[in-house]
């Protein structure tokens, strides 16, 4: 069979540029060796957000008292709550296989291996079958990494693979990397009652947030009762009577803690294997590619998370659609300047466009500050979530935004306004004059423009 387009890999990425190049018109083939939807909708986004609803609600439900709500006594379901997850998935990749068959994408559930720059064998179990397709796009996606430590093959050291579906929760676990996944997965078991110990090699967590965000949500996660060690090096896990011991370096020494689970949350590499040996230029981070997603064979184009740019989901979508346009001629670039990410943490953390520290580094330190605070929400005190603050940063000739950040309820929902306004390279003032309902935790957007123009209502 001969495609217009051929994409390995059916994950966010994939299945998107499949149902877009259908949806062009174009002959397209999909294969996938594993469960369409890739990690995010099997094993990473979704599985996590839906854990995360869960634990927020037992926060919310132990919380309601002050609203005049008595729940005492209340308990999980650990069964339950796993059972939901696994239908939430069940449900979404149904929507993807429906979504795919109703736009005529041909689904090949085998594993693919390049064989040319337009051919690809398809390997199944018992058989094996040959494709040729005009343009090829790439997005095999990514895989955790393992550090190379001493005991990190033992039993109960785990990924996130493993760690979003326990059959029962374990009384501890230690978390190596204070990234995302980890203060994420963190927060779910800390919610259910593990005792939670989180171990970072720099110097704080989510390293590649502002600092003052980082520095915030630690304060939060550790009154929590997260136990969170920075500058810390793992050295060695071992395993003693069913326990294991986790060795790390700190700058008062090495200290030791047990823990029933280990959980490695370093990180992701591009799953580039079956790629060897077939002229593609392949680097330390992933497949190389130009602005148009365009690898060195210039009919084989690579999105998503094996590119390493930017490992997110809705990343790996929109890269999916620009290289479809570019196979049908568009000549589109993707644009790598406004992309925001999200930490479901409680507060939610949510940021988009430079962090303090690069606007400083590429203004010369002449940069202006707003910020807001949720106790100053009117909407924050009625729901009675009222940590964090909004921090909107611009540069001081025109006042144009440079970066938003954002610690506290619903960051999550706010920051798609602060990325609107980022690619539309918006000012200040165009923020602030814009009318934002009452009462709204959106106010705080407008209220830190406000701040910034030093002309704020609601702060002191």
């Amino acid at each position: 069979m001969h495609y217009d387009i051929a994409i390995i890999g059916g994950g966010p990425g994939g299945y998107a540029a499949a149902i877009y190049a259908s949806k062009k018109q174009a002959k397209v083939a999909l294969i996938e060796k594993g469960e369409l939807g890739g990690t995010c909708l099997n094993k990473g986004c979704i599985p996590t957000k839906t854990l995360i609803h869960s634990a927020k609600l037992l926060q919310d439900i132990k919380g309601a008292r002050g609203f005049g709500i008595i729940a005492d006594d209340v308990d999980i379901d650990w069964n339950v709550i796993q059972k939901n997850t696994a239908c939430t998935v069940k449900n979404l990749k149904k929507g993807v296989e429906n979504l795919l068959k109703v736009n005529g994408v041909e689904v090949f559930q085998g594993l693919a291996k390049l064989r040319d720059q337009n051919t690809i064998k398809i390997s199944y179990e018992t058989e094996q079958k040959t494709i040729t397709a005009e343009n090829i796009i790439l997005a095999t996606g990514s895989a955790p990494i393992t550090i190379p430590i001493p005991g990190h093959k033992l039993q109960n050291v785990i990924t996130s693979d493993e760690a979003l579906f326990m059959e029962k929760l374990p009384s501890s676990m230690l978390i190596i990397g204070g990234g995302v996944v980890g203060l994420e997965i963190g927060y779910i078991y800390n919610t259910f009652g593990v005792e939670i110990t989180i171990v970072e090699m720099l110097s704080t967590i989510l390293p590649s947030q502002d600092e003052e965000i980082s520095k915030e949500l630690r304060k939060h996660m550790e009154k929590q009762g997260i136990k969170i060690y920075t500058d810390a090096k793992v050295k060695e896990i071992k395993e003693k009577e069913n326990i294991l011991q986790t060795f790390f370096e700190t700058k008062e020494g090495i200290k030791t803690v047990d823990s029933e689970k280990v959980l490695v949350a370093t990180g992701r590499k591009p799953v580039v294997d079956v790629f060897i040996d077939t002229g593609l230029n392949i680097n330390k981070t992933g497949i190389v590619i130009n602005d148009y997603l365009q690898t060195n064979i210039d009919n084989i184009y690579a999105i998503g998370d094996v590119t390493g740019k930017s490992m997110l989901a809705h990343v790996a979508s929109h890269q999916g659609l620009v290289a479809v346009k570019n196979v049908l001629g568009e000549k589109r670039k993707m644009d790598y300047g406004v992309i925001p990410s999200c930490i479901y943490t409680n507060p939610e953390v949510a940021m988009v466009g430079m962090t303090e520290q690069e606007a400083k580094a590429k203004y010369n330190d002449n940069i202006i500050i707003g910020r807001f605070p949720y106790t100053a929400s009117g909407k924050a005190m009625t729901i009675g979530e009222r940590n964090g603050f909004v921090k909107i940063i611009a540069e001081p000739r025109y006042n144009e935004i440079l970066g938003v950040h954002i610690i506290g309820p619903q960051a999550t929902e706010l920051i798609a306004e602060a990325a609107l306004a980022i690619k539309l390279e918006c000012t200040a003032e165009e923020l602030a004059n814009t009318i934002h309902a009452h009462p709204t935790l959106s106010e705080t957007v407008m209220e830190a423009a406000f701040d910034l123009l030093e002309e704020p209502v609601h702060k002191i």
